[in-house]
Formats: C-alpha cells, structure tokens, sequence
C-alpha cells in the first residue's frame, strides 16, 4: 500500500479533533487546562471538540479528566480484521514463541509505516515500550527493513525522502548509502537484524510476509535482550526457525488458508 498524497484543502476542524485525540493517545487523563496549554488552539474550541467527541462516545471523562473511549477498540479490531494474513499469521506466531521462548510481533506495512498487529509472549519475554496498535519507522525495526528491502525502488525511496531515517536509538541507522547497502544483504539472505535500533539492549530477527506478487504486506520478528540473543542463537538458529514459519504463512496465502 502506498502513501496517499495528503490534501490541499483539509479540513481544520477535524484536523483539531485528531490533534486532540492524538495527545490523549499519549497523555492519557488530561484536563482542559492542560490540553489548553499544549494545543495551539483556543480554550473554548478545545472545549467544543471535547464536548462533541464525548457525546460521540469517542472520550469519556473522569474527575475533570479527559481519556479515550474502550469503543476506539473496536474501531482498532475492524481495521485489523481487513489484514488478509492476519489470522493465518497469527497461529503461527503463537507457535514460534512457543518453540523459541522468545517474544515474537506480527506487523502490517500501511502506508509508509509498520503496525504491530499481534504479540505472542514466550517463556522468557523481554517487556518493552512496544505495543500492539504502535506505529513505526520501517527503518528501525527487523521486520520493517525486511519489509523495506522487498519494495519496489521507486516505492521505498519515495518512503524514505517522505520520512528521512528518524533516530531511535544511538544504534539506529541514519545514513541513507548504510541503509541501502543493508537492504541489499537483506535481499539475499531473506531476513534482517535489529541489533539495538529501535530499543536499547534488544535484538531482533525479522522476515517479511509477502502476497502472491511478491509485495510485502508485513512481517514476523523474534526479538529479546542482547545478552541472550546473541551468537549462532541470533545468527542461525532463530533465522531458520523464522524462515520455515514466514514459508508456512506463504503457502497458506497462495492456497487459501488467508481467507
């Protein structure tokens, strides 16, 4: 899926809503005197927006404090829904946490970016910031420059002057010619590495799930702390176990086992 070119003549006032719901994303339990003081907007418009999203049942307020309705989730599950892969994937990433213990992310490609759709826990699970519904740069993740080194060239260059090479960590590549000469590796041996890039102290493998074309539409990663995936553990052994999962997943795609 590629990137919709944005409007020339949005609309403002829904503009303001989403900028509202967007920090309440983040910043759970503000108040209107708190929104006031981060949004460029004035009072009385951030507290028409509140007014109309909570009688939408899109917030709801506590004690003065504003949060964002349970009923947001059933919009994030309908959009997951559409993901073709997804339920097939999803055994199969129940599986490999199980046989490797480790953490394992399924991730869609939407647009420029990569969503973690599904998280299957092992019996040694590193916890992280990351979250299922998180968005991120496809750069930094092992699944996401899989996903990256797949694309046709014109699509990932659009996708990498459109959002640059954010840094998010010191071990996260910035420099367009290294990312490039990566995604070429990647290419040939089917799978990357997140050595540190998106968290510190994380590893990570990561394979990208493609349609019949050959396009990639997602991923599978196997990620844990650094000190334990490591070695031929991180090098040979989780890379095979990932390939023979992400080739099931391929089979059930193209023989129907998708839908």
């Amino acid at each position: 899926m590629t990137e919709r070119p944005r409007s020339n003549r949005p609309v403002t006032t829904t503009e303001s809503s989403i900028q509202i719901l967007r920090l309440l994303k983040d910043r759970p339990g503000c108040t209107l005197d708190e929104l006031t003081d981060e949004l460029d907007l004035a009072r009385s418009t951030i507290h028409r927006h509140l007014l109309t999203l909570e009688d939408n049942d899109l917030l709801f307020r506590e004690d003065g404090a504003f949060y964002l309705s349970l009923w947001l989730l059933d919009f994030g599950i309908s959009a997951r829904d559409r993901v073709s892969f997804f339920d097939v994937a999803r055994r199969q990433v129940d599986r490999l946490a199980e046989e490797t213990g480790e953490k394992v992310w399924l991730v869609a490609k939407e647009g420029d970016y990569s969503v973690h759709l599904y998280k299957a826990e092992g019996a040694s699970p590193l916890a992280t910031s990351a979250r299922v519904g998180q968005r991120r740069h496809l750069h930094q993740l092992a699944a996401g420059k899989a996903m990256l080194a797949y694309l046709p060239d014109e699509e990932r260059d659009g996708i990498l002057d459109r959002r640059g090479l954010v840094e998010a960590t010191d071990e996260t590549i910035t420099d367009r010619e290294t990312l490039l000469e990566e995604l070429s590796s990647i290419r040939d041996r089917g799978y990357a590495f997140n050595l540190g890039e998106s968290i510190e102290g994380l590893n990570a493998v990561g394979a990208p799930i493609r349609d019949e074309t050959g396009a990639p539409v997602g991923g599978i990663s196997i990620s844990g702390p650094a000190n334990r995936i490591k070695g031929s553990l991180l090098r040979d052994e989780l890379p095979d176990k990932l390939l023979a999962t992400i080739d099931e997943i391929h089979i059930n795609i193209k023989y129907g086992g998708a839908n």
